[in-house]
């Protein structure tokens, strides 16, 4: 048995065997599982598992940290483990949820989250193919390959820039299976909001605008035809329910999109892109020190999700982010933080975590440090935060941007930094790395026995 389907076995073993699992699935870097029973769970033997970096519960849900990548290959070798067995059963899961109580934002912000986390590999691509672009284009780089080569270019930029052309349908389809709606309905539905012939009716005298408010719109009118297609299908003879179902969802759901929803996405989507724009313009030190600096909190509580939405906004409304590199900040104090650590501890265990962390954390998973050594030790995480605060306000006051979305931070976000930048954001990741590692070592931590 090879080490990723021992650790499967193991885990599995640990929530008390499949029949205790009410859903299963994965991050980019944590099993994610919500059981039947909390009694039947060893949480003290799965943290101690080899290859298990930390633990955390949000909500009625239990993740564990087991690195990117790796989380995929547990979920997938637990399954092949269970025989196949389809364990998140959505009508199970319903049931159960009921006699439950979910705080009413986290459940929101997770929702919300899982419309856009299916996106991020399509976003990653886009942002190095874009960054790679922006190197090729620089003569006292490449000299003239630029001239040269044009449609090679060309080709690049459609590969790099292709996620933006669909995004409204992938998001629309995408809240849809979140929110239990017809895929194909919310993919016509994105389709409404986007479609070029808007511009040609004029409604109250103004025109229509194809794409006005981007995802905010999208989200909003989605949710609603997720919604009114239920009422539908319940109310509907069984008969009539196929035939009548989309054709009145659609007409429904498309009006009220049109007359209000969609002028209300564009008035948030606004909001939010000029809003978040303002601020960093104008709070230079300030408030970069403080996004990055409670940014570590709020990955913890989960309400990080939330700015999911606002980083697709200020690429669309901008065509570019920068916001992503000043939070990046926070995940570079914690690698400072751990080299401190790793400095300091005489627990050989706590040492070799941080030696597996390290790499992963440079590159911008920083959740295997976070639980598996800041977090638990205390004092080291608020070195990070505070290391993560400086940084975020050098990379705010040099107004330092991304042309992607989210997806990566630490060192490979350098590549999709915008021209011009890309030094200066490289001097503020060493200079929150040297913050965060004073901090931690002026704080000192309590150095766990063996």
């Amino acid at each position: 048995m090879d080490k990723t389907a021992a650790l499967a076995s193991d885990i599995l073993q640990g929530i008390g065997g499949e029949k205790n699992i009410l859903r299963l699935e994965n991050c980019m870097t944590r099993v994610r599982v919500e059981v039947e029973d909390e009694a039947k769970l060893d949480i003290p033997r799965l943290k101690k598992l080899p290859g298990v970096s930390g633990y955390v519960k949000q909500g009625e849900q239990h993740q564990l940290i087991v690195g990117p990548g790796k989380a995929a290959q547990v979920v997938e070798a637990m399954r092949s483990l269970m025989g196949g067995a389809v364990i998140d059963d959505a009508e199970r899961t319903k049931n159960q949820a009921k006699a439950r109580y979910k705080a009413p934002m986290s459940d929101a912000l997770r929702q919300l989250a899982n419309v856009f986390i299916p996106l991020i590999p399509a976003f990653i691509a886009s942002g190095l193919i874009t960054g790679i672009i922006n190197i090729l284009k620089r003569p006292d780089i490449t000299g003239d390959f630029a001239t040269q080569f044009p449609n090679l270019l060309g080709i690049l930029a459609i590969f790099g820039s292709a996620v933006f052309a669909i995004m409204n349908i992938l998001v629309g389809v995408n809240t849809a299976k979140v929110f239990g709606g017809s895929l194909a309905m919310g993919g016509v539905m994105a389709g409404i909001l986007s479609s070029p012939q808007l511009a040609q009716i004029s409604l109250f005298g103004e025109p229509l605008q194809p794409g006005r408010g981007g995802v905010i719109a999208v989200l909003l009118v989605v949710v609603l035809m997720c919604w009114i297609e239920k009422k539908l299908r319940a109310a509907l003879p069984g008969s009539l329910e196929l035939i009548l179902n989309p054709l009145l969802t659609t007409l429904i759901t498309g009006s009220i999109a049109i007359i209000a929803l969609q002028p209300l996405g564009g008035w948030i989507s606004d909001a939010i892109a000029h809003g978040a724009a303002w601020a960093i313009d104008r709070g230079g030190f300030l408030v970069g020190g403080v996004l990055a600096g409670t940014f570590l909190p709020l990955v913890l509580t989960g309400l990080h999700q939330g700015l999911v939405p606002i980083h697709v906004e200020l690429v669309q409304a901008h065509g570019f982010n920068a916001l992503l590199p000043i939070l990046s900040m926070a995940g570079v104090g914690q690698v400072g933080a751990a080299i401190a650590v790793l400095l300091k501890t005489r627990n050989a265990r706590l040492k070799k975590v941080i030696k597996g962390a390290l790499p992963v954390g440079l590159l911008g998973i920083g959740e295997p440090l976070i639980f598996g050594v800041t977090l638990p030790l205390g004092k080291p995480f608020i070195g990070a935060c505070l290391g993560g605060a400086v940084g975020g306000a050098l990379i705010s006051f040099w107004k330092v941007a991304t042309v992607i979305t989210f997806g990566i931070s630490g060192l490979p976000l350098a590549l999709t930094i915008v021209t011009g930048k890309v030094m200066l954001y490289l001097l503020g990741y060493l200079v929150a790395v040297i913050a965060g590692f004073l901090f931690t070592w002026l704080l000192g931590f309590n150095d766990p026995e063996e």
